[in-house]
């Protein structure tokens, strides 16, 4: 007897060592080939170290331009993002707008060696190479705010101007009261995605690609992530394409939108709350536009955030989600503030009130 069960506990151990190694490594493509994805259309530039980078421009020509901009998707987005602005203002203003796919995602090859300075870098060497002139103004939104965080900190030089729409904020961050993050439940989310991504990305692929998870359309109903306007919202836009399970069972977009969350939730080199004032004189600022009502990126941190650094505009929409850069007006208002200095009455920038 004893004998029988020693040889089932080996045979079970042996199965749980097999659950763990197959957990730690890395999935396997969806098939040889993915004769469906479309053929590269978008102009690209080459990097310095060889990857391309597809970007799209829109807007008033560069070279009849009065202000150049560019715009910084987020998690699981592309540089086909909507940034609904009227055609008329951009005319009048002589607005020239570049979107860009960020490393791995959309047509841009992904970048191996992926950090938070190299999201900066791949902006710098994009501008030079398209010869939009030394300074720029960047918008990030959602994730991409890690990247813009990165521009203020390693190319604050280039910068004319900075808008964050509703940017994510790293718990990690030193600066972070554990007082304010500790009941979090979007704290403990992200640390269990961190664990699984960085050391069972099997598993991690196996769960994000089950039929039983939420789908886009089931995502559009959801109140966990979304509030009403939201939800309106998704009922009009194409919502996140690249989280469905039939893309993430592609071997290239799991590991794009894997990497791009761990570089964003890692320990990062520096502290975006000890940062210095890019424009001391005044001659432009710097934006957060926040959601009260966000589900995703708590109102309370982007205000301790922006209690931390007296320099930043804060904006804070009362009835906005985290989609508010899909609402009817709102990219214009950014685009007033960030530009000419404008602060339309219902979206004035506020102190941010912090309460420990």
């Amino acid at each position: 007897m004893s004998g029988m069960v020693s040889r089932t506990a080996i045979v079970l151990l042996m199965g749980l060592f097999g659950v763990l190694f197959w957990a730690t490594q890395l999935p396997s493509p969806h098939g040889t080939a993915l004769p469906d994805d479309p053929p590269i259309t978008s102009p690209r530039i080459r990097l310095s170290d060889g990857r391309l980078l597809a970007y799209k421009e829109q807007g008033v020509p560069k070279n009849k331009s009065n202000y150049k901009i560019i715009i910084i998707h987020g998690f699981g987005s592309s540089k086909d993002m909507n940034f609904l602005v009227p055609q008329e203002f951009i005319d009048e203003l002589g607005i020239y707008f570049l979107l860009y796919d960020r490393a791995g995602y959309g047509e841009s090859d992904p970048n191996p060696t992926r950090s938070v300075k190299s999201e900066a870098l791949d902006i710098q060497e994009l501008a030079d190479q398209l010869q939009i002139g030394s300074k720029f103004y960047v918008i990030g939104v959602s994730m991409g705010s890690y990247s813009t965080w990165s521009c203020l900190k390693y190319i604050p030089d280039r910068l004319a101007g900075v808008a964050f729409v509703v940017p994510v904020v790293n718990y990690w961050w030193p600066s972070i009261p554990q007082n304010l993050i500790r009941k979090d439940y979007r704290k403990r989310l992200v640390s269990c995605a961190l664990l699984l991504a960085n050391y069972a990305p099997g598993l991690l692929y196996w769960w994000a690609t089950r039929k039983w998870l939420p789908s886009t359309s089931v995502m559009k109903r959801n109140p966990v992530f979304f509030n009403s306007r939201d939800v309106d919202v998704l009922k009009t836009t194409k919502g996140f394409p690249m989280l469905t399970p039939d893309k993430l069972r592609q071997k290239g977009v799991f590991d794009t939108l894997r990497d791009d969350f761990a570089v964003a939730y890692s320990n990062w080199e520096f502290d975006p709350t000890e940062l210095s004032n890019p424009f001391p004189w005044n001659q432009s600022h710097v934006h957060i536009w926040q959601g009260y009502e966000d589900k995703v990126v708590p109102f309370q941190l982007q205000r301790y955030v922006s209690s931390k650094l007296p320099w930043i505009k804060y904006h804070e929409v009362p009835d906005g989600g985290h989609l508010i850069v899909h609402y009817n007006g709102l990219c214009e208002a950014i685009l007033r503030a960030l530009l000419l200095g404008e602060e339309p009455l219902k979206y004035r920038p506020v102190i941010p009130k912090f309460v420990d």
